[in-house]
């Protein structure tokens, strides 16, 4: 497929979706909010996260069986080390958090942390591409990191949607799917903004109710976990896994407005500290 007829056919796709989103949105897998824990990738992606903060991490997803630990490459050998015999799944980022490296270089880095007991990957697309629309340069950088995935790992493609049009998510959605790739994923948690029910809407009515969709960002309560579940997400990465597992104080939910990673000094929820934590 050269790079006019995949313009056409995501066109086309992207039509669809925005009629159907538009009357209907997506619809959630089976299964819908039962077993929280099961939804949650159990997340640390700190700059600063020390050794003893990574094994704490491991602990907590042994103790309440998420679905995997995500973490930076250097942390992977450890966390493969530390699940060893559980169910729960070594999970690392990859071009993280910008997305602007080379294919090559991503590629490298999945089959290096592979090689390490990886068994997600989750990486971030060309963004800089995707926003010049560019997409023939956005399916080649996912089809690199599937090529070293393929067997042995899944793979999810990070699109952060807080930079995206709604016409940008859906194109961005339709490509990685036509990539090869397992799951579509929100945010970095870097960026300008979180996860939101619209977005998980909007991906689920693009990709099908086959291919993953992963919710991430600002997903700290059991309330934003099953908004995102019943939205669509059949994956959630959060660093609050107790709070939404167990429930807890009754917060309100996060806007996802930046303040608190901008210099700001104000939250419109209160609750800057906790935001502050998040990333």
């Amino acid at each position: 497929m050269n790079n006019q007829q995949m313009e056409t056919l995501i066109a086309d796709i992207v039509r669809e979706v925005m009629q159907r989103v538009g009357v209907q949105g997506g619809s959630a897998p089976a299964g819908g909010a039962q077993n929280l824990a099961k939804y949650i990738d159990h997340t640390l992606l700190k700059p600063e996260a020390t050794k003893a903060d990574i094994i704490k991490v491991c602990d907590e997803a042994k103790k309440y069986n998420t679905a995997s630990v995500c973490v930076n490459p250097s942390w992977i050998a450890l966390v493969a080390q530390q699940l060893q015999g559980t169910t729960v799944t070594p999970c690392v980022v990859v071009g993280f958090p910008l997305g602007a490296t080379c294919p090559q270089v991503k590629a490298a880095e999945a089959a290096a942390c592979i090689a390490q007991g990886a068994r997600e990957v989750d990486m971030v697309m060309n963004v800089g591409a995707a926003k010049s629309g560019e997409w023939d340069t956005v399916l080649k950088d996912i089809e690199a990191v599937v090529a070293a995935c393929r067997g042995k790992a899944t793979l999810k493609v990070i699109l952060e949607c807080c930079l995206l049009t709604d016409e940008e998510k859906v194109k961005a959605c339709q490509v990685s799917k036509l990539a090869g790739a397992d799951f579509v994923k929100t945010s970095t948690g870097f960026s300008t903004g979180g996860a939101t029910a619209e977005d998980i809407r909007l991906m689920r009515a693009t990709v099908g109710p086959n291919m993953g969709v992963k919710a991430s960002g600002g997903v700290r309560t059991r309330e934003d976990a099953e908004t995102m579940i019943a939205a669509g997400a059949s994956r959630i990465g959060a660093s609050s896994s107790k709070g939404i597992v167990e429930g807890g104080a009754d917060l309100k939910r996060c806007a996802n407005c930046g303040n608190c990673k901008n210099g700001g000094t104000s939250c419109p929820t209160g609750n800057a500290e906790l935001r502050k934590v998040l990333y």
